[in-house]
C-alpha cells in the first residue's frame, strides 16, 4: 500500500471536522475500501475511522421503531433479534466480514448486490446523517451511488418494526453477496418488495408485485406477473433472463415464509 494519515474520533462532530481536510475518506467497517486500496484502485490520503465512535453504535427501540447505530457489525445486528434483518445479517459474508463489516458502511457504499439496501428499502427506512434524515426511497441512486454529500456519513438507520418480512438470498457462492435477493416486508401501510443483485440499476422496488400483494398477500397473488430482462445483470454466474426469474420465485418464497 502507500502512506496515509489516519485518524480515529470519539464523535460525530469530530468525524465531520476530520472529513473536511482535502482527500479524506470515511473509514466503516473497512471491507470493500481497504480491499480497494490494496489493489491501488482508491488512494485516499486521510482515512477517518467511524468504529470508535459510540454514539453510532448499538441497537435500540422505543415502541414499534428501531434504531441501528450506522458503527453496529454485521454480527450485533444479527444477534439482536430483529427478525428478517436480524437474519439477512447473519447470513452476510463469513464471520470475519460480519464481525468488521457495518450496516452504515454496507449502505453508503450500496454495492448492486449487498444485502443491507434490500432490507432498508423494503422496510421504508429513514437514512440519519450528521445532517438530515433521507428517507429510504430518495437514498439510493443507482450502483455504488446515494444522495449522500461530501463529508457527510450515515450515523443511524432508523424503521417501523413491519407485521411481517422476510429475505429471500441466492447467492454467489464464492462471495456470499446476492446473485439475486429480494426482501418482502408488510405493514399497517402496505407491502414493499424490494430487489438487490438484480439489476443494473441497483437495489430497486418492484411496484407490480407490491400492487399484487396489497390485494392478497399470498405467493399465488405473484402467478400472472413477469419480470423483465430489461436492464437486468448478465455475467457468468447468471444471464438477464436468470435474474429476472429468479426475482419472482425469491419473491414468491419470501411471501411464503413472513
Amino acid at each position: 500500500m502507500y502512506n496515509f494519515e489516519f485518524e480515529q474520533p470519539s464523535t460525530v462532530a469530530e468525524a465531520v471536522a476530520a472529513l473536511a481536510s482535502e482527500d479524506a475518506q470515511a473509514l466503516a467497517g473497512g471491507q470493500t475500501l481497504i480491499p480497494t486500496m490494496k489493489q491501488r484502485l482508491a488512494a485516499p490520503g486521510k482515512l477517518v475511522s467511524l468504529s470508535g465512535i459510540a454514539e453510532m453504535q448499538g441497537v435500540s427501540s422505543e415502541g414499534s421503531s428501531v434504531t441501528i447505530g450506522a458503527a453496529t457489525t454485521h454480527a450485533e445486528v444479527a444477534a439482536a433479534g430483529l427478525g428478517a434483518i436480524s437474519a439477512l445479517a447473519g447470513n452476510i459474508g463469513d464471520p470475519a466480514v460480519r464481525n468488521r463489516g457495518t450496516i452504515g458502511g454496507s449502505l453508503a457504499n450500496n454495492d448492486p448486490s449487498a444485502d443491507y439496501p434490500a432490507a432498508a428499502l423494503a422496510l421504508g427506512a429513514t437514512i440519519v446523517t450528521n445532517a438530515r434524515e433521507i428517507a429510504a426511497d430518495d437514498f439510493f441512486d443507482g450502483m455504488f451511488t446515494t444522495a449522500l454529500e461530501e463529508g457527510e456519513i450515515i450515523t443511524a438507520i432508523r424503521f417501523e418494526t413491519p407485521d411481517a418480512a422476510c429475505y429471500q438470498k441466492f447467492e454467489q457462492p464464492a462471495s456470499h453477496f446476492a446473485l439475486t435477493g429480494v426482501f418482502v416486508a408488510k405493514s399497517g401501510s402496505g407491502v414493499r418488495v424490494a430487489v438487490t443483485g438484480a439489476s443494473e440499476e441497483g437495489v430497486h422496488r418492484w411496484t407490480a408485485a407490491e400492487d399484487a400483494l396489497n390485494v392478497d398477500f399470498s405467493a399465488s397473488a405473484l402467478d400472472g406477473l413477469s419480470v423483465s430482462s430489461e436492464a437486468m445483470i448478465a455475467d457468468l454466474h447468471g444471464s438477464a433472463d436468470y435474474r429476472a426469474n429468479l426475482v419472482k420465485v425469491l419473491t414468491a418464497r419470501a411471501v411464503a415464509d413472513c
